[in-house]
């Protein structure tokens, strides 16, 4: 092993490091890695020999749901939006008025821990708790009451989503080249300028403008899809991950382009701490001169990944179809199998972020057990420290990296499922869909590898 390998791994075991980026991963592996690697591929790869052989109706019988018990609205639900309204505004203000530490204040611990970790990975793995969670949906409900007036203007429909692309392309902006995404007063700023233009979004255009313009809300009903909890002929629902991808209508072109960014992004969120795209730049990673020196580099790559995943998948869809012999609209096609996406987006969200919320998870158990800062130990822990001592011993970091290998290949045979469902949907018979899905199921299988080489690879900030 050489030096800068080694030092490399030093520097990834600080947890200071962490807090430089909400997405560090914070450990290189001393692992076999190819291996996992190999038979992770290989186990995606035999999802797709298993589905040119098996019965037509296999991949879609295993989305059937199961429907457990009849479920009325809640009208619950604005209660607990106002809810989660009031603690956002207390998180600015500690923002502002807290400590200037990351690792200390409430506003980057519940922004890029509990939410962008926590609730983001439970609403695709669980279900939409964001019917709840939203801090907007209450406000505007009893702003709505009390004023009993409507929207004053109407939504363009020409618009689609794209209000929506261009504000999550810019929060991406903001999470992988800002200079420093969890300083507190900067972050208070953004999260308290961008909640107050959503709520004026909402009063002008109505709740049009929070399903096709705000990013969060668009980006939380998409990996809605994916939970195992749903609603079916009026029941609370289970079934297997993407169950609800079947079920729902085929989503407009705004929208798949959205899902699909969800991946790209996530993706270049991994890349762009690799000694590989630092190598790229030119850089030495052992020598990082800090994030504002790449900024241009950093944001240029978001843009450049975006566009080269969205044209893999749509040639991959085009390709597709005319080996099929169908030839359907490649418009069509495109918003068809973009939800398929979704169980890759998410297991890979999950594998990214695994060692963060590992080590920052601590830090939001501190703050809880005593919120204000004056020495409480309201959850009764004693005296709590923060520790990072299952990056130091191999059985720890094995298990660490084959959780998220894990996440990371069930992501991808969920998706070649999916996709096989949806193709023999479209086809008619089974030989027809592994002809138009064989493309995209290589696709898929290479991202794996690309996927699982991301989680492997030494980090360079």
């Amino acid at each position: 092993m050489n030096q800068r390998l080694i030092l490399a791994m030093i520097l990834g075991l600080l947890p200071g490091m962490l807090w430089a980026h909400a997405s560090e991963q914070g450990f290189v592996l001393l692992l076999p890695t190819d291996v996992y690697i190999g038979a992770g591929v290989a186990s995606v790869a035999l999802t797709v020999v298993l589905l040119a052989v098996l019965p037509a109706w296999v991949a879609a019988r295993l989305f059937a749901p199961l429907a457990v018990v009849a479920v009325r609205g809640l009208p619950l639900r604005h209660a607990t939006s106002l809810m989660a309204t009031l603690f956002l505004a207390f998180l600015v203000w500690r923002g502002v008025s807290g400590s200037n530490d990351p690792s200390v204040n409430p506003l980057p611990l519940f922004v890029w821990t509990v939410f962008w970790i926590g609730l983001v990975s439970l609403q695709g793995v669980l279900g939409n708790h964001w019917r709840w969670t939203n801090p907007w949906t209450g406000l505007v409900a009893l702003l709505g009451w009390v004023t009993g007036s409507r929207a004053p203007i109407r939504y363009p429909r020409v618009l689609g989503h794209a209000p929506g692309v261009v504000i999550f392309l810019c929060f991406a902006g903001f999470l992988l080249a800002d200079p420093a995404p969890a300083d507190p007063d900067r972050l208070a700023l953004a999260v308290g300028g961008y909640w107050y233009l959503t709520l004026m979004g909402v009063t002008l255009f109505g709740p049009r403008w929070m399903l096709r313009a705000e990013a969060l809300t668009i980006l939380m009903r998409a990996y809605g899809r994916m939970g195992l909890l749903g609603r079916a002929r009026g029941r609370l629902a289970v079934g297997l991950w993407g169950w609800q991808v079947l079920a729902r209508p085929r989503p407009g072109f705004g929208l798949a382009v959205f899902i699909l960014l969800m991946l790209g992004s996530g993706s270049f969120d991994g890349l762009n701490e690799t000694f590989w795209w630092f190598g790229f730049l030119g850089i030495n990673p052992l020598e990082f001169p800090g994030r504002s020196v790449v900024i241009t580099q950093n944001l240029l790559g978001l843009i450049v990944a975006n566009a080269a995943l969205i044209t893999a998948f749509a040639a991959c869809l085009w390709l597709g179809e005319r080996i099929a012999g169908t030839r359907r609209p490649l418009g069509e096609v495109f918003c068809l199998y973009a939800p398929t996406i979704l169980p890759i987006a998410l297991g890979y969200h999950v594998a990214h972020y695994l060692t963060s919320f590992m080590v920052d998870g601590q830090y939001v158990i501190k703050f809880l057990t005593d919120p204000m800062g004056q020495g409480a130990d309201l959850l009764n822990l004693g005296t709590f420290y923060v520790t990072t001592g299952f990056f130091n011993t191999p059985g720890t970091v094995k298990v660490i990296f084959l959780t998220q290998a894990g996440a990371v290949v069930v992501g991808h045979v969920i998706a070649i499922l999916l996709a096989h469902a949806l193709a023999v949907r479209g086809h008619g018979n089974n030989w027809r869909a592994v002809l138009g899905q064989a493309p995209l199921a290589l696709f898929m299988i290479a991202y794996t590898f690309f996927g699982l080489w991301l989680l492997a690879s030494p980090r360079g900030v």
